[in-house]
C-alpha cells in the first residue's frame, strides 16, 4: 500500500497543477492525454483514489489493468491467426470495509466497442463495470 501514498502538499501541488496546465492535443472525443492519463477526468479520479487509499478506505489501487475476453486464435504451427480481444480498466481497487474488487472506468463518450466489452465483463468475469 506504501507505493501510492502522498503528502498533503503533494496532492495540493497536484490539484493545483490540474487547474493550472494547458492540455495538450486533443482526441477524437475531445479529451487530452494528461501527465500519463487519457484524460484530464480520468487524472482528477485517480487523485481522488490515491486520497481514499491513503485513508485507508480502499487498498490495492491499479492503473490500466488488462482482462482478456476473447484470447488469440492460433493455427497449428502457433502463428495468429487473429487477435485477440482485451478490455483495460482505467483503475481496479478493492474496497476497505468489505474487501470487493472494483472495476472503473472513466467514462466521457460510451462507445459501441466499450458497451460490448462491458457486457463481456459480465458474461465472463460476473464484474459490472463502475463507469465515472
Amino acid at each position: 500500500m506504501e507505493r501510492n501514498k502522498m503528502t498533503a502538499a503533494q496532492f495540493n501541488a497536484a490539484v493545483k497543477q490540474l487547474r493550472t496546465r494547458q492540455p495538450t492535443k486533443r482526441s477524437k472525443y475531445g479529451n487530452c492525454r494528461v501527465d500519463g492519463y487519457d484524460s484530464l477526468k480520468e487524472k482528477r479520479r485517480g487523485l481522488a483514489l490515491m486520497v481514499q487509499e491513503r485513508a485507508g478506505r480502499i487498498y490495492d489501487l491499479q492503473r490500466q489493468v488488462r482482462f482478456e475476453l476473447v484470447p488469440p486464435m492460433l493455427d497449428k504451427n502457433g502463428k495468429i491467426q487473429e487477435h485477440g480481444v482485451s478490455y483495460i480498466a482505467d483503475f481496479v481497487y478493492h474496497l476497505a470495509d468489505t474487501g470487493k474488487l472494483i472495476v472503473e472506468d472513466v467514462k466521457g463518450m460510451k462507445t459501441e466497442v466499450y458497451k460490448i466489452k462491458r457486457k463481456l465483463m459480465r458474461h465472463i468475469y460476473g464484474i459490472i463495470i463502475k463507469e465515472t
